[in-house]
């Protein structure tokens, strides 16, 4: 670990309550970073802010990123905690329900589309905007191996993740002029309470599909991510990077 290597850096990380979010959020503290922690879940944002350390260096905001409006309100309010947004991790994000495509329900489609991808537009348009206006910035959107590979009964979220992919790709051409890196990682699962979500089937598919024969660790995850959010990272950008323990083919 290179300590203080983000010293003086402003990280906004979403879906920073718990799971890879809350990993992410405390190695960028390690290494010298203000936070401020963007979550849905009240509770669980407070206990997270206790656990990480309740001082200046780091803040929480209660945000639904399907609503641009509060998006942009905490965009605003995550400056003025902070003094400006450096680095954007964006790690919100649900799994849904497993089921096939022929029997999936519009409305849970549109709730993972909404949360996954939309949201994931909503921040990186409302961050990027001031990363451009200061000519620097690292942004880190937490895809999913499923964005390229397809899990069978988990369409939404692969689609969704898929378009993460997309999105990020684009953007990091859009800003590449800027000082500013537009990234994506591609995780096989971690054993967050995302699993909560998924059937033991699902989770037991995910398992036999990684070479490694197990699950990534939050904190591997978040090596990673503190190497893309770093100056260090000065020329990669629309990149993504694989964590799924020899599951990917290209």
């Amino acid at each position: 670990m290179s300590v203080g290597r983000l010293k003086d850096r402003n990280a906004v990380v979403t879906g920073g309550a718990q799971g890879i979010g809350l990993a992410v959020a405390q190695r960028l503290l390690q290494e010298g970073a203000r936070v401020a922690l963007w979550d849905i879940d009240a509770p669980t944002l407070a206990q997270a802010k206790s656990q990480l350390g309740a001082d200046s260096a780091v803040s929480t905001h209660m945000v639904d990123i399907t609503s641009l409006e509060q998006v942009e309100a905490a965009t605003a309010a995550s400056a003025q905690a902070l003094g400006s947004i450096d680095i954007l991790v964006n790690s919100a994000g649900i799994a849904g329900m497993n089921a096939p495509v022929a029997t999936y329900p519009a409305d849970e489609w549109r709730r993972v589309m909404d949360i996954n991808l939309l949201g994931t537009f909503h921040v990186n348009q409302a961050v990027v905007k001031r990363m451009i206006a200061q000519d620097y910035g690292r942004i880190v959107n937490i895809a999913s191996i499923a964005g390229k590979e397809g899990n069978p009964n988990a369409a939404a979220y692969s689609a969704s993740k898929a378009g993460v992919i997309a999105l990020t790709k684009s953007l990091g051409k859009e800003t590449a002029k800027h000082n500013i890196a537009v990234n994506a990682i591609t995780p096989a699962a971690a054993k967050t309470k995302i699993f909560d979500q998924m059937l033991q089937e699902h989770i037991d598919y995910m398992l036999s599909r990684i070479p490694r024969g197990r699950f990534v660790q939050v904190e591997e995850i978040a090596a990673m991510v503190a190497w893309l959010v770093s100056e260090e990272n000065s020329f990669t950008t629309g990149a993504v990077f694989d964590l799924s323990g020899g599951r990917a083919t290209y």
